[in-house]
């Protein structure tokens, strides 16, 4: 469920040192070492929603470069809010945009992982193409990745699930590792950051999906 839009939330983002503003964050394209101001490699997690996941990452890898991406001001406006109580984290940015976009900003072999946590999963068959775990997405995802980079995707919707594993093979990508209950699977638990729905739905009982994937080339 998306937040209801909250007044001035444009202009606190628009204002915000944190965030790469539209006008100019196509001019990243390819330049993001530039940014940064080091060689780190660069993570991505697209629909951050309020920003918890991406901010406890950020500050546990001081090694890692980290961009959040959302579409939504009011949520975007959240994540920001977290960030600026961290000035001294120098190695997380934020971008309001449509995933749609992602080749537009980030260049070829520029991007080592991408982040996707529990994506809107457009229930209707004529809405497939707008999942981010869709082939159509994957193919922009390709575009940005390094070879072998990597995309993680967590949600507790089964049947978004078995879409992404199934639009992973039929892509061409290769499964590295699934489980249908993340809190339960030892392995793929270690080391996890739980966003904000991850700690409600977990808490409600739901069991958590995950799959990581890389494309082959």
């Amino acid at each position: 469920m998306r937040l209801r839009n909250i007044p001035g939330s444009r202009e606190a983002i628009a204002a915000s040192e944190y965030v790469i503003q539209e006008d100019v964050m196509e001019t990243k394209r390819g330049c993001w070492q530039e940014v940064f101001e080091n060689t780190n490699p660069l993570y991505i997690e697209v629909g951050m929603g309020k920003g918890k996941f991406i901010t406890q990452l950020a500050q546990s890898h001081p090694d890692a470069n980290y961009v959040g991406i959302e579409k939504y001001s009011s949520v975007l406006l959240r994540a920001l809010e977290k960030r600026e109580l961290l000035p001294d984290l120098k190695n997380l940015l934020f971008l309001r945009m449509d995933a749609e976009d992602l080749p537009k900003v980030f260049g070829k072999n520029e991007v080592d992982g991408i982040y996707l946590n529990f994506s809107d999963p457009w229930p209707k068959d004529r809405h497939a193409k707008r999942r981010l775990p869709s082939k159509e997405f994957l193919t922009r995802y390709d575009q940005i990745l390094k070879p072998k980079g990597h995309v993680e995707f967590k949600t507790d919707n089964p049947s978004l699930f078995d879409f992404a594993l199934e639009q992973a093979k039929e892509a061409g990508w290769i499964i590295d590792a699934f489980t249908y209950d993340l809190h339960h699977d030892d392995v793929m638990m270690e080391g996890n950051v739980m966003t904000e729905y991850e700690e409600r739905f977990s808490a409600q009982g739901n069991p958590i999906h995950k799959v990581i994937l890389h494309r082959e080339r």
